[in-house]
């Protein structure tokens, strides 16, 4: 049993800043893929970005140079830095994991930029 739980999510003014957090727990593995998608209202689940295990990460196009993922492997824990945020950035972030070849979800949070 593998569980995420996400937070850092809410409301912020366009241009500002946000850090989300994914604690992973349960059987998880050294070897391990973790990251965030987004599903904005009335879209689709899209990826955003990913790091694995060694470090290496990858990013969608429109998040590059705003959003940072970064990892604390004695914490089991995932962060997304989101800067310079924008109101099309509104949608719940998803968490996600790969531990021992099974893919997991956290339950999202919800991200809203508006002024």
């Amino acid at each position: 049993q593998v569980q995420l739980v996400e937070s850092g999510g809410g409301l912020v003014q366009p241009g500002g800043s946000l850090r989300l957090s994914c604690a992973a727990s349960g059987s998880i593995s050294s070897a391990y893929v973790m990251g965030w998608y987004r599903q904005a209202p009335g879209r689709q689940r899209v990826f955003v970005s990913f790091i694995t295990s060694t470090g290496n990460t990858n990013y969608v196009d429109y998040v590059k140079g705003r959003f940072t993922i970064s990892r604390d492997g004695a914490k089991n824990t995932v962060y997304l830095e989101m800067n310079s945020l924008k109101p099309e950035d509104t949608a719940v972030y998803y968490c996600y994991a790969t531990f021992n070849g099974a893919l997991h979800w956290g339950e999202g949070t919800l991200v809203t930029v508006s002024s």
